[in-house]
């Protein structure tokens, strides 16, 4: 006999993890199911951390739901032991006329949060341990800062676990039926039934969605981090804070070194698109693997450009706008849809993840979710855009 459950949710990473919870929490009788053993290194939240920045760069619209999410992890944090969020801060520079730097700080004073402009020479003096050129800009979110995301992922899962939901791992989706009032998921063992279906299959949801007739534009790409031998008398995590920098030769990402791990970096915009589920994850594959970040750090954190202590490799997954999409099935508002998350997505996780549970119990989430709807007209296949993932690196 098929069990059946009131919410199903497929893809058990960052955003579904915290559906799974939200869902069990209210007494909802929820199954994630995985296609590996979330914490895992086969989507977008492995490699131990992620930044949080509340004045966002990417746009306006992103500012709320990432004060919701900043929320929500400081809850998390009082149900565990394990680190959750460590207030680093964050600071962002770039060229002056840096769409992403300006969207930071005009954000930051639209919603009157706690965001410092900064000249080269403030951050130079302020943090020694980077070299900013004369012609470039910062700014500076003390209250942002780092999220440990494995840790986060697995607290979600034990609270959800508690909480009465059922985890099924190593269990990839095969088929997905959507009738009229509910949904019949396969996977490769077994079948079940759900009133409600929440698809957030990360790098898979390409797939995912095509099976189901959604003929959509997004594409997974393969990513780098590396953790660099660094001086941690000017990188450790008590003095040194996050950083985002969107300079002309490409847009970088990094974290304090965080005990004695060294500093930690990545590059945001120069992946390559792959298929998930045949891709070369081997860190050092590519001579960009290390040369990209290697001569970011040449450049901006000379001292942190020692030997690789260890390099890890990652998927995003891309819209051409790289906006999200959080929103229900366009013929079937029993079915919610978390995807495409561009890179930017995992500090947002706890707040979607919310807004998900809302979409399927509620039919409307409290978040503006406006921006992110899956038919918009960026993401149709009419308007496909291949000049651009190709100039994104992507």
């Amino acid at each position: 006999m098929t069990k059946h459950y009131g919410v199903i949710v497929v893809g058990a990473g960052s955003m579904g993890m915290a559906a799974g919870y939200y869902l069990a929490d209210q007494g909802i009788n929820t199954l994630m199911i995985d296609a590996f053993d979330p914490p895992h290194a086969n989507g977008s939240h492995s490699g131990d951390t992620r930044l949080i920045r509340h004045a966002c760069g990417e746009g306006f619209s992103y500012v709320p739901l990432a004060l919701r999410a900043q929320e929500l992890w400081d809850d998390l944090q009082k149900k565990t032991n394990e680190r959750i969020f460590s207030n680093t801060g964050v600071v962002t520079f770039g060229p002056s006329e840096s769409l992403f730097v300006q969207t930071a700080i005009n954000g930051g004073h639209k919603y009157q949060l706690n965001v410092e402009a900064l000249s080269a020479d403030e951050i130079n003096e302020r943090w020694p341990g980077i070299t900013v050129p004369p012609n470039q800009v910062g700014c500076y979110e003390p209250e942002a800062g780092i999220l440990f995301s494995e840790n986060c992922i697995r607290t979600f899962k034990r609270l959800a676990l508690e909480k009465g939901a059922e985890l099924k791992t190593n269990s990839p989706v095969m088929d997905i039926d959507i009738f009229e009032n509910f949904v019949k998921v396969h996977t490769n063992t077994e079948s079940f039934t759900s009133d409600k279906l929440i698809i957030a299959g990360g790098a898979w949801n390409k797939k995912i969605l095509d099976d189901l007739g959604l003929k959509i534009q997004i594409q997974p790409s393969r990513q780098t981090i590396a953790w660099f031998d660094s001086d941690d008398i000017l990188y450790k995590s008590d003095g040194f804070p996050g950083f985002f920098a969107d300079i002309s030769t490409g847009v970088y990402y990094g974290f304090p070194s965080i005990d004695g791990t060294g500093l930690k970096i990545g590059r945001y915009d120069n992946g390559d698109a792959i298929d998930p589920s045949y891709y070369n994850n081997e860190f050092g594959s590519y001579e960009k693997d290390k040369k990209d970040i290697s001569n970011f750090l040449g450049e901006y954190m000379k001292q942190a450009n020692g030997d690789i202590n260890i390099g890890k490799t990652c998927m995003f997954t891309n819209t051409p706008d790289e906006n999200f999409i959080i929103d229900t099935h366009p013929h079937h508002n029993h079915v919610a849809i978390a995807a495409g998350f561009s890179g930017h997505g995992y500090k947002f996780s706890s707040a979607v993840g919310e807004a998900l549970s809302e979409l399927v119990t509620l039919g409307e989430t409290k978040q503006d979710i406006s921006s992110f709807k899956v038919t918009r007209p960026s993401l149709q296949p009419e308007n496909k855009n291949e000049t651009y993932f190709k100039a994104r690196g992507k």
